[in-house]
This record gives C-alpha cells, sequence and structure tokens, in this order.
C-alpha cells in the first residue's frame, strides 16, 4: 500500500508553521508522508526537519506575501499595538484582513497548479482563511485551528480578539463593531469566493469548518464550557501539540544561578525594539537569567546586562522546557507550550488572540498578564518575582503538564488525520 501523502499549508508565521511540524513528525511515524506547501521566504523551515517542501510561486504582478512583508506590515503599525482591542478593530485588524484577503487572490492560481503537481491525499490548512484551490481540490481538508478557540464562535466563549470575559456587557458592541470593521473585506473575500465557484460566507467569517476534521489547539485546562458543544465526529481538541526540536543548553552566563526566564514576542513581535530595550534594561535588577529571542535584531543591542542573554533564534520547545517563566506575546502557540511544559506564563498582548490569551490566563491561574505600554520598571520586576515565586501555580501547572504529556495530541491528530483517510477511500 503506498503511503498518503498529506501536504500542509500554514500560514506565512511560525506558530502555525511550527504547529504543523509536530503533527507531521507524528503522521510520518504512523506511515503517512507529509509533505509543506511553502510561503515564499519560509524556504527551508520544513526541510531542515526532514520534510519536503513546495514552494509556492506568486504571480509576477504580485508582491509576494513573505515574513519579511508581514515584517513591514507590522512596523508601520507598531503604534496601534498600544489602544485596546476594540480601537485596533479600525487601526489593525481591518487592514490584517485586507492583507490577508490579498494573499489569497493572489495565490490562487498557482495554489491550484501546485495542488495538482502534488497530488495529495489530503490538504491539512492551519490558516484563518480558505484558499479557494483547497476546496476545490477533491481531496478531503483538515482545518488546524492554531489560534485560540474564541476563532470559533459560541454563546459561552469570548469574541474573536476581544481580550473580553464571556459576560461583558460590551460583549455586542465589539461583535457589532468587528462586523463593521471587517466589512470591505469580507465583501471583497465573498466575491473571490463566488468567482472561483464556493458559496458565500456569513459576515464576519473568512474560514468554514471542514466539513472532514477540524483540529482545535485549545487544551482542556483552558477551554470553555460551550453552551453547544462542537460535533464530537469532525472537531477534535488537542491538549498539547509541541514539535520535536533540538536539544538547548544554556550558555554560562557572568551571573549563572538563579531561576530561567525565557521571552519571545515572536518573529513579528522582535520588531519592537523599544520595548524589548526597556524590558532588559529592567532584567539587569532582577535576581534571574533571561534569554531574550530578538530575531533579526541583534545588532539593536549595544548594551547586555551580565545576567541576560540575547538570540536570533531558539529551539522553543527545548528552552521553555528548562524555563521558570515564558514571557510572551500571547499566541496560541507559545501558551500552549508554557502549559505543556507546566511553566507560568506573562503575557504582554499586542494584537489578534494574545488579548485572548492574556486574559485566559489570568482567569485560569496559568499567568498572568501587563499592558505592553503601561508598566514600570518596578511594576515588570513585582510581577516576575511574584510568578518564580507562585509555588500554588507551579504545583497547578505540574498537573496540567502531566495531563497534556499524557495525552499526546501530536498522535491524536496524526490518527485522526489519517482515520478520515481511510473512511475517504485515500488508504
Amino acid at each position: 500500500m503506498n503511503k498518503p501523502v498529506i501536504a500542509f499549508f500554514p500560514e506565512a508565521s511560525f506558530g502555525s508553521a511550527l504547529n504543523c511540524v509536530g503533527i507531521a513528525q507524528q503522521l510520518q511515524r504512523e506511515g503517512g508522508t507529509p509533505v509543506f506547501i511553502c510561503h515564499p521566504g519560509f524556504n527551508g523551515v520544513f526541510a531542515e526537519y526532514g520534510f519536503k517542501e513546495y514552494q509556492l510561486p506568486t504571480a509576477h504582478t504580485a508582491e509576494p506575501q513573505t515574513e519579511e512583508t508581514w515584517q513591514a506590515f507590522v512596523t508601520t503599525h507598531l503604534a496601534h499595538f498600544n489602544l485596546s482591542p476594540q480601537e485596533q478593530l479600525k487601526t489593525y485588524v481591518a487592514p490584517t484582513w485586507e492583507a490577508i484577503v490579498d494573499t489569497a487572490i493572489q495565490v490562487e492560481t498557482e495554489l491550484g497548479a501546485l495542488i495538482k503537481r502534488i497530488k495529495p491525499d489530503a490538504i491539512v490548512l492551519d490558516n484563518v482563511i480558505m484558499f479557494p484551490a483547497i476546496a476545490n481540490a477533491n481531496v478531503p481538508w483538515i482545518r488546524v485551528v492554531s489560534c485560540a478557540e474564541t476563532e470559533i464562535p459560541d454563546a459561552n466563549v469570548p469574541p474573536y480578539l476581544s481580550g473580553m470575559a464571556t459576560d461583558n456587557i460590551d460583549r455586542g458592541k465589539f461583535e457589532a463593531a468587528y462586523l463593521e470593521a471587517t466589512a470591505d473585506a469580507h465583501q471583497r473575500y465573498n466575491n473571490f469566493r463566488q468567482s472561483c465557484g464556493l458559496a458565500s460566507l456569513p459576515s464576519g467569517q473568512f474560514l468554514e469548518a471542514s466539513p472532514d476534521l477540524n483540529l482545535l489547539l485549545a487544551p482542556s485546562s483552558i477551554r470553555h464550557e460551550r453552551v453547544k458543544p462542537l460535533p464530537q465526529d469532525i472537531y477534535v481538541f488537542l491538549d498539547g501539540c509541541v514539535r520535536e526540536e533540538a536539544q538547548f543548553d544554556p550558555p554560562t552566563l557572568p551571573m549563572n544561578d538563579g531561576p530561567l526566564v525565557y521571552m519571545s514576542f515572536g518573529s513579528l513581535g522582535a520588531i519592537d525594539t523599544d520595548l524589548i530595550s526597556r524590558m532588559i534594561d529592567t532584567f539587569a535588577i532582577i535576581p534571574a537569567r533571561f534569554f531574550v529571542n530578538v530575531g533579526g535584531f541583534l545588532e539593536s543591542y549595544q548594551t547586555v546586562p551580565d545576567n541576560v542573554f540575547l538570540g536570533s533564534w531558539f529551539p522553543q520547545p527545548s528552552i521553555v522546557a528548562k524555563s521558570d517563566l515564558f514571557i510572551h506575546h500571547g499566541g496560541n502557540n507559545s501558551f500552549c507550550e508554557a502549559l505543556y511544559y507546566g511553566v507560568p506564563s506573562l503575557i504582554m498582548p499586542y494584537c489578534w488572540d494574545g488579548h485572548d490569551n492574556a486574559l485566559r490566563a489570568e482567569q485560569t491561574g496559568t499567568g498572568l498578564s501587563l499592558a505592553r505600554d503601561n508598566w514600570s520598571p518596578k511594576m515588570l520586576q513585582e510581577t516576575v518575582i511574584k510568578l518564580l515565586r507562585d509555588t500554588e501555580m507551579r504545583k497547578r501547572m505540574a498537573t496540567i503538564s502531566k495531563d497534556m504529556t499524557k495525552s499526546n495530541g501530536q498522535l491524536v491528530a496524526a490518527l485522526s488525520i489519517l482515520a478520515k483517510l481511510k473512511v475517504s477511500g485515500a488508504m
């Protein structure tokens, strides 16, 4: 029997890309052949893990949507990250959806041609928007929700991107404002869908549920109890889905004792060098070792305290596993890795589902949050020390870690995908 070919198509962000790597690693062990469709700028990312890559060309008339493109986009919006989630709807969320729709339109022809070339038995889409070429590929497609669970609405789940509690009295206002802010991008996207033979989606929705399988990266420890439970035959929650990564051995620092704190705001958050510089200055007065991911901006930091080590990249699962605290932006991949390894989070959100996860960490006793623009050195120092000394939180995190490790989300995901292929007759 031929091994089924499963094509992964993550969005152009390292969170989604590396989350898919964990599932692909397990699929390979279970007898599948995972391959990756790469956005420009992600060449070599998946090959480094041993997977075959197919580069997605873009139309000659279109500007490729690479990681550099998104970095430039984020740079123009840095000031907007100091605004509230509702204020960000017009200033950041709406332009982001316009850019995402642009990407889907630009790659449609080339993506369709590439899928015909690969001839996959199934496609795994980890994105926030449907690419019609995938829906029209005539093979099962699997949706991965690697953002916060709030992406799938329910009366008992807070509005997506709101950072609100479920019972917030302004919930309706936020939802109405979200629909208004995204209306133009949504109409343009629906017109595009119709031109590709797909039905329109309801207002505010850019990606439908897969009729085959939907995988949600929402561990039980932070999951919401839904008023309307999702059908278990096509919705599978993953209690942890962490890739295998190279081992990290912390280098020796002049100050080489005390707890280990890892900080990463993701590849895009690293652009905010002013914020990170302020934080590094504060770290100098905290009795701990700090390992800070600054992405491609190492040259921006001239003076580094003895208890701080800067890197352009870290094998994140490996270093989180050794950490006593993880400071991050609330990206769902980072939050779930912290939970998986039993590490408290200090979340400083700047956009998207980071707001949702910041509140959820507080609600579930798995971390604390700080506004990225409204803290003093004393406030940051006290918050870090409080988290490092919170023994009750650490016990709770250890239990969560044990449960998530035991559940083996990568295996659950891989077996669920292969089971759907058997039902479809693809294997």
